[in-house]
């Protein structure tokens, strides 16, 4: 798992900027939700294309946080990237950005048929849990998937990310959140990139522009079971 700690310097500039360590100090359960970005075999188990293997050691967190939210009475998704639909919604990506190679093996193995698109096997997922797929890095952007429409029909303003790439999908997905005036928390031990410098450096800059940067551990701390957001 990578070790993961704010620098001085990033702390401070985010002290001048907010005031105070976190923006989120209580997550009230009932508009909350906890996002899984990406945690599929095609990028987590061995052997696959696009295999982090860091990623494998942030299962037993994600497993936790998830646990603890459902616990609280607030809301898990799982984010799945699809081939179906990339080639039609994110057709330069794929043409200019990808080798040929790189790109049919990428289409093949995120097939919906594929054991690359499955979640990988150690999640634990219950049937309450809602299932989102998404074609771009980032499951908010406008022609990605449905999850911005599903979190505000549900009245959520508050998510918690975690998942991988830190760097890419779980950073696109967070950043995209922020601008739609989500409050964000990315979980720097529930999120996994290939190495601790990107790991680090998206993370670094996530907090110190837009949103809170905490552990599995603060962010079960911060939850706010539904029954108690109900007392006056």
């Amino acid at each position: 798992m990578h070790q993961y700690k704010i620098p001085e310097s990033v702390q401070e500039r985010v002290l001048r900027r907010k005031g105070r360590p976190f923006s989120i100090e209580v997550v009230d359960a009932t508009r909350a939700a906890l996002v899984v970005v990406d945690m599929q075999n095609h990028f987590v188990a061995k052997g696959f294309p696009a295999e982090v293997p860091l990623a494998r050691t942030i299962v037993h967190n994600i497993n936790r946080i998830a646990e603890a939210m459902r616990t609280a009475g607030g809301t898990v998704v799982w984010i799945q990237t699809t081939a179906a639909g990339a080639l039609e919604r994110w057709g330069n990506h794929h043409k200019y950005g990808l080798l040929p190679e790189v790109r049919e093996r990428r289409l093949a193995s995120l097939a919906e048929d594929a054991e690359g698109f499955t979640l990988y096997p150690m999640l634990e997922l219950l049937p309450t849990d809602l299932r989102v797929k998404k074609i771009m890095f980032s499951a908010l952007v406008t022609g990605s998937s449905p999850l911005h429409d599903m979190l505000t029909g549900r009245g959520i303003d508050t998510l918690l990310i975690a998942g991988t790439t830190t760097n890419v999908c779980c950073e696109s997905t967070a950043r995209d959140a922020m601008m739609l005036d989500y409050r964000v928390a990315m979980l720097s031990d529930g999120c996994a990139a290939q190495t601790d410098e990107e790991h680090s450096a998206a993370l670094n800059s996530f907090q110190l522009y837009f949103g809170d940067v905490m552990s599995t551990d603060q962010a079960i701390g911060r939850l706010l079971p539904a029954a108690l957001s109900k007392i006056p």
